[in-house]
């Protein structure tokens, strides 16, 4: 965003503007619509309450590219600041969930995943590809610039984590802190929420829900077989089963909400219950009764919190050993288009729940007040009296229906 510099809570003359003097300044970065979405959801709201606190939101050079990214950002109705304003402020506090601009930024970083995990599933960086040396994440050349290390707390999920960091960015194994994975302790204090979360999905209690999960790129479930939606419709068309798809905020950002809307038209006036990318997706996992997945976060969240999980597509030579998605294909079978649907997926168990759940976090239960405990140590203020909750995720709302 290049736009006008605003006359917001921060920069010259910020204390002749503002009612509540003397915050500490806290900057979201947002470079693309995954970041934003796990920094507004999960991180940012630790710092609800604190009248010591003032939020500002920024989308990066890297996210003025990206479809979507800065109207998801203007829909939270925070103060959202041009980003070569931002990049002139010393702020007390720089929440990032990427490696995009890291440079860029002025005061201490908090630098946690947007997914699950700081380590890659795939072998290979998408911008590198194949030619490349595989890594695992954590690089030298993500977390550095010229020598100097960029963030100065590294939120990790594991503490395997810190044995690839040691390996990778020594250097920056000082600012490593194990906080576990925000994400998987809100899905799981959200589990007795199920039925809810089914009635505003309009689920019945006597149906079925089978979630498609699809992460983005043509080797993703969603990619390789655009037409597995209807094929569900039409295998599970009577009126004991409903069908969700979860879809990477990629695809809604490289392809436009209309396209996609568009594709699925038929689908979704059929009953296909298309989630937003905003928000609604942990709930729908937790309503589900069976996911289609993939090697993306959402199918190993899933497999985490127990559903029966089966692979639509798995990209095999491009999966890492040892990786999250390896871990979940080692119990997950892969889906056979050539034979009816519906006996693989009630074929397929949850013995690998515990083993996935296992490597996604260290620290289970105490995300909320790990991250919380760094914020606070890095902007040098004493934290609130008050606990940091887990809270339940929001429930799903589907897109509606366009029907004349």
């Amino acid at each position: 965003m290049t736009g006008q510099w605003i006359r917001g809570p921060i920069g010259p003359d910020a204390e002749r503007r503002v009612t509540v003097p003397g915050c500490r300044t806290v900057l979201v970065m947002v470079p693309h619509f995954a970041a934003g979405t796990r920094l507004i959801s999960d991180v940012v709201p630790l710092l609800y309450n604190d009248p010591r606190v003032q939020v500002v939101f920024s989308v990066t050079d890297t996210g003025r590219w990206w479809y979507g990214t800065e109207e998801y950002v203007r829909r939270q109705g925070g103060i959202v600041v041009p980003w070569q304003q931002a990049t002139q402020h010393d702020f007390d506090l720089v929440l990032a969930a990427g490696y995009n601009d890291l440079d860029q930024a002025r005061g201490p970083v908090l630098l946690l995943p947007h997914g699950a995990g700081n380590l890659a599933s795939r072998r290979y960086s998408r911008h590198a590809g194949r030619d490349a040396r595989p890594h695992a994440g954590l690089s030298r050349e993500s977390l550095t610039r010229r020598g100097k290390v960029l963030p100065a707390a590294i939120g990790l999920t594991h503490e395997d984590e810190l044995v690839a960091l040691r390996e990778s960015c020594p250097e920056a194994l000082h600012t490593a802190v194990v906080v576990g994975d925000p994400c998987l302790d809100r899905m799981t204090t959200s589990l007795p929420l199920r039925s809810r979360y089914r009635d505003m999905l309009g689920v019945r209690e006597e149906q079925c829900l089978i979630t498609l999960s699809s992460t983005w790129a043509p080797d993703s479930a969603f990619g390789s077989d655009i037409s597995l939606c209807r094929a569900l419709l039409d295998q599970l068309s009577d009126d004991r089963y409903r069908v969700a798809l979860v879809l990477h905020p990629n695809v809604w950002s490289v392809h436009g909400r209309w396209q996609v809307k568009a594709w699925l038209h038929d689908c979704i006036e059929a009953g296909l219950l298309v989630i937003p990318p905003d928000e609604g997706w942990r709930a729908t996992v937790i309503a589900s009764d069976h996911v289609v997945g993939d090697h993306g976060s959402t199918t190993q969240y899933a497999a985490a919190i127990g559903k029966p999980v089966v692979l639509a597509s798995f990209p095999d030579d491009n999966v890492r050993v040892g990786s999250l998605a390896e871990t979940v294909r080692q119990s997950a079978p892969l889906l056979d288009r050539t034979r009816p649907l519906l006996p693989q997926l009630e074929n397929a168990g949850t013995g690998g729940a515990a083993r996935v759940a296992a490597l996604m976090t260290s620290h289970p239960g105490t995300a909320a007040a790990a991250l919380r405990r760094t914020m606070y140590r890095l902007m040098d203020l004493r934290e609130p009296d008050k606990a940091a909750d887990t809270v339940q995720v929001p429930g799903p709302v589907p897109l509606p229906p366009e029907r004349s």
